[in-house]
């Protein structure tokens, strides 16, 4: 009976062991912002952060070092915006067609050590949002084709759309930076930034942090008295016009 006992525990115990071993780490990622804070002022035209990260690989055993894809995702504050489409009509041109896009970001910076579609197949791009076009719009609203790269354009004249397939730079195998511009249009708010790391198609490791654009000195308190007193704002604005006015018609006149 106890030889049947001990005989029953071992098999227990060895169809419970797996269970109790310890799990293999995977990949896990660590990054570093040069700022996190970016001040703009009267004078402000641009400038960049640099990020740095690395990679701490999986302690499971390989034959051969991994090699990595990197995406970096930089999205400003969301905003909705209009894409017109102009037609001549009775001899005039006018605003035939429009579409709505909401929660677009007013900032998208999206950087990669190389083309996104060589990275695997469409479904993982459009999975992780990576690219730039999957990055500002829903898959829904990139089947119209034409409205769609018609914002895309708009907003990568204005520099506020920024794609870049070998802006990420490996320092080791498993570090790498990027640097992030920020151009002097960049709009104030919370900027969201995804870093996405991918091994043979596949995601291997992600993380994401956040910068802060804010405006300092003069424009910050106009900024400031525009939304918390906007009496007090209006009034000073009223008073400053009627001061001006005065003044440049006393100069007028005397002339």
């Amino acid at each position: 009976m106890k030889l049947r006992k001990a005989a029953a525990f071992a098999a227990l115990f060895l169809m419970l062991a797996p269970s109790f071993a310890p799990l293999a780490r995977a990949e896990r990622l660590v990054t570093s912002l040069s700022t996190h804070r970016v001040l703009i002022s009267s004078n402000f035209t641009g400038t960049s952060l640099v990020l740095f990260a690395a990679i701490e690989e999986s302690d499971a055993p390989r034959d051969k070092p991994k090699k990595y894809d990197i995406a970096i995702t930089v999205r400003g504050p969301a905003a909705t915006f209009v894409t017109r489409k102009k037609d001549r009509i009775l001899g005039l041109w006018v605003n035939y067609e429009s579409r709505r896009y909401p929660e677009t970001p007013s900032y998208l910076a999206v950087l990669t050590n190389r083309a996104p579609s060589e990275f695997g197949p469409l479904d993982l791009q459009a999975k992780y949002k990576i690219g730039l076009a999957y990055a500002a719009l829903p898959p829904t609203i990139l089947a119209d084709e034409e409205f769609g790269q018609a914002l895309l354009r708009v907003k990568k004249a204005e520099g506020l759309f920024y794609e870049e397939t070998n802006a990420v730079t490996f320092l080791t195998p498993t570090l790498f930076r990027a640097t992030v511009p920020i151009p002097g249009t960049a709009p104030t708010g919370s900027y969201e930034i995804d870093v996405h790391v991918f091994s043979n198609g596949v995601l291997a490791a992600q993380q994401t942090t956040a910068i802060e654009v804010v405006k300092t000195g003069f424009e910050a308190f106009v900024a400031h008295s525009a939304r918390e007193a906007r009496l007090d704002y209006g009034l000073g604005v009223a008073f400053l016009a009627f001061i001006v006015g005065t003044l440049a018609g006393l100069i007028f006149r005397r002339n």
